[in-house]
């Protein structure tokens, strides 16, 4: 008669093997059959199609067509406005998502919903309120200008419609991070000495500082892509306020569909290069606060620090 320990490890094994190979959703391959021929469909395709199509001109001809002078305008504007927009919110964001967890107010439920308006809202009818109130007769314009500060028709109307599309997606990004960060740490920090300053920038900011990059990296990749808000405060000039997404209509309206595919794969190429940066800077960050010391340790040495 066998020992009956040795049935056991046999046993084991294929229990381990069943386990392992037991999914609590099952169907894996014929749902990642379903992504690739969806992303394939929404996104491979459209894009691949668009280069094959700027291909007839030539890299000769869709240079040349991207450093003309009007085009070359556009580029500035449109890459101008949104990475200042996207840094705005990257600031004003933070401080809005620290004070939605951090602080209890009145109407902070009100407030909170106001962050997600400029989703609900249509990028047109957000467009039409912004001319309205920042124009020359305006509530707001008809103060600003006066002091010398235009806004509507002008580069600096389409920074504020691009702030006021992106800012949602900075504060959502933000705020459960956030709140994760337990308020006993701060409080910590304090006791052992550090000044605000010292436990913002030791403690709450390795935190949540690869959230803040996503957050900028959405609001940024959003903002280029803007086209309905800022057509209608941006007076729309060449070589003065006119974006790329309106000057390809523009040459779409006069049939010139080459040159539009072009101004469009190199605005394509180039948010791709900036957009992969921001996610290699956004890789780095992640992996400095994975092998970072836990906040407790970091409050810690805020203290010892500010004590010095």
């Amino acid at each position: 008669m066998r020992p009956l320990g040795a049935f056991v490890p046999l046993r084991h094994s294929a229990y381990s093997m069943s386990a392992k190979n037991h999914r609590v959703l099952p169907g894996f391959g014929l749902a990642l059959g379903y992504t690739l021929v969806y992303l394939s469909l929404l996104i491979l395709l459209p894009l691949g199609g668009m280069v094959l199509k700027a291909s007839e001109l030539g890299f000769g001809q869709i240079i040349d067509i991207a450093l003309g002078e009007r085009s070359l305008a556009a580029f500035r504007v449109t890459f101008g406005a949104s990475l200042l927009a996207a840094l705005i919110n990257a600031f004003f964001g933070l401080i809005v998502a620290w004070v939605l967890v951090r602080y209890p107010f009145p109407g902070k439920r009100f407030v909170d919903a106001l962050v997600d308006l400029p989703f609900a809202l249509p990028t047109a009818v957000a467009g039409i309120t912004l001319a309205t109130l920042y124009a020359g007769n305006g509530w707001l314009g008809s103060h600003l200008e006066p002091l010398g500060i235009k806004v509507a028709y002008t580069p600096l109307g389409i920074v504020f419609a691009l702030t006021f599309i992106t800012l949602p997606f900075v504060v959502r990004t933000l705020q459960p991070v956030i709140e994760d960060i337990e308020t006993e740490v701060e409080e910590a920090a304090a006791t052992l000495g550090a000044s605000r300053w010292q436990t913002f920038v030791k403690v709450i900011f390795p935190a949540i500082g690869p959230a803040l990059l996503t957050g900028f990296a959405l609001a940024f990749a959003r903002a280029l892509g803007e086209f309905g808000s800022v057509i209608f405060i941006a007076g729309n000039l060449p070589l003065v306020s006119e974006i790329v997404p309106l000057l390809i209509i523009s040459k779409l309206e006069q049939y010139d569909v080459l040159g539009a595919t072009a101004l469009a794969v190199v605005m394509l190429a180039i948010s791709f290069v900036l957009l992969l940066a921001i996610n290699a800077l956004q890789w780095w960050a992640a992996n400095r606060h994975k092998n970072a010391e836990p906040l407790e340790v970091a409050a810690g040495k805020a203290g010892k620090e500010a004590e010095a």
